[in-house]
């Protein structure tokens, strides 16, 4: 042990080994105080939010207070760690939305979906190519493409997490939102990869869209029928090696991993890979692991009772053993998920809301960016269109993501980034209350019925 200790204490005996040192304690205190606050911010909670409302506002305070003159929390803006933490934060959150989702419900909402996705990519774009130069005038021709590019932005996320949160994800319309999100997903990827190449090259042919195309939807298809082909086969041979829960814990976040890296890739985002990775694992593919510590103590326990109450017991057991996936990364959620969205609101600049002139031009960006999602509900069939469409609206850390690529391009200068960032503040805080409302208020009207 010593041998193996040597070099490590060699190296922080350095002057590079201290300032490495130095570093990850730095991080390591960070994200205490990220988990720390997100915890305390679940007090929105009693007040019948959901709790990324509560990180979300909690990380826009934290990243905030240098207005007031106290910078400490300014270090967490850009530290590269706790940025890949908030990302894998969220590829770990989209996984999770995988599993509890299935591709027979998919399927069945397969077609209201892809409509939905349609209009929350069609109308949203058109708004901001068309009406763009209204509300932003003077600005170049690529300028309102990107501008159209952002507002087809859906964060999944974001919306993903209230409904999970609010335990409806096996509703219609939560199955009808997250597929349009995943479609909208890849439909706004291609647009921003081909506005960028239309950026940078000066013009874009049609073949190079429909390459763009062609590999997006290959991925997903791809991804999905060779995955649940392989699953079982995979899981299969590694069962025997060992059918204990390490070796499924590391099957199935493995599976994660690799899907997200395939994803990115493929020129997609690593969060379509890991929710496409989440849709594929089934319980069924581990049947050859062993069930839960609890589950196999119960069945021990009864084998001696009548066979009556013996099926009752296993009936009673049977959804906990199948939901020995889930239970495995709910703990890698509960911590790396808030600090995604912590992080996300820590990096909102609330002095652009002190601007007038781009308080009110972001208000008419942030009124189309919401008309064009709400829309997107016409196409979803016989649900709550309503629901849907706001389900749709909030643009979270896609829409920055948009904004960055556009900034980075030289296209979007910092006032109309500053304008699409209160945007995306706008939609990104406004929706989950509104959501949230909206939910409950559904599900007493179903239940009443």
């Amino acid at each position: 042990m010593a041998f193996l200790l040597a070099p490590a204490l060699v190296y922080a005996s350095s002057g590079a080994g201290n300032t490495g040192a130095h570093q990850i304690t730095n991080d390591l205190l960070w994200i205490a105080l990220i988990l720390i606050a997100a915890r305390v911010s679940s007090l929105v909670e009693r007040l019948g939010q959901p709790s990324v409302l509560g990180e979300l506002l909690i990380g826009v305070v934290m990243g905030n207070v240098f207005l007031l003159g106290w910078d400490v929390f300014e270090p967490i803006k850009s530290d590269s760690i706790i940025a890949f933490l908030a990302e894998f934060g969220v590829i770990i959150l989209l996984f999770q939305i995988g599993l509890e989702s299935n591709i027979d419900g998919m399927r069945h909402v397969g077609v209201r979906a892809f409509l939905v996705a349609i209009i929350g990519v069609v109308v949203p774009f058109a708004l901001g190519f068309f009406i763009g130069p209204l509300l932003l005038p003077g600005q170049g021709m690529t300028l309102y493409l990107f501008l159209g590019a952002t507002l087809t932005a859906t964060s999944v996320g974001i919306t993903a997490r209230v409904f999970k949160d609010l335990k409806v994800l096996h509703t219609q319309e939560a199955q009808v939102v997250l597929g349009a999100a995943v479609i909208d997903d890849v439909l706004g990827l291609i647009i921003l990869a081909v506005v960028s190449a239309v950026v940078a090259l000066g013009g874009v042919g049609l073949g190079i869209i429909g390459w763009i195309t062609f590999k997006a939807m290959a991925f997903l298809v791809g991804a999905i029928v060779l995955g649940q082909y392989l699953a079982p086969k995979i899981s299969k041979a590694f069962s025997l090696i060992n059918t204990g829960v390490g070796m499924k814990f590391a099957l199935i976040i493995s599976f994660c991993m690799l899907f997200s890296y395939l994803a990115y890739q493929a020129g997609l985002a690593p969060l379509v890979g890991a929710f496409a990775a989440g849709l594929i694992l089934d319980p069924v593919y581990f049947h050859y692991f062993k069930d839960p510590k609890i589950v196999r103590d119960i069945q021990l326990a009864i084998q001696g009772d009548e066979p009556v109450r013996r099926e009752k017991m296993l009936a009673v057991i049977a959804p906990h053993a199948r939901r020995h996936i889930q239970d495995l990364v709910t703990p890698v959620g509960l911590l790396f998920v808030p600090i995604f969205f912590v992080y996300t609101g820590m990096n909102v600049r609330l002095e652009y809301l002190f601007n007038l002139p781009l308080l009110l031009m972001a208000l008419g960006i942030t009124l189309i960016a919401v008309v064009g999602k709400l829309a997107s509900g016409l196409g979803a069939g016989k649900v709550n269109k309503l629901l849907v469409g706001t389900a749709m609206v909030p643009r979270g850390e896609v829409g920055l993501i948009f904004a960055m690529t556009g900034k980075a391009l030289g296209v979007v200068s910092d006032e109309v980034f500053s304008v699409i960032v209160i945007m995306v503040i706008l939609t990104t805080l406004l929706t989950p209350p509104l959501l949230t409302r909206m939910v409950k208020r559904h599900s007493v009207n179903q239940g009443s019925r």
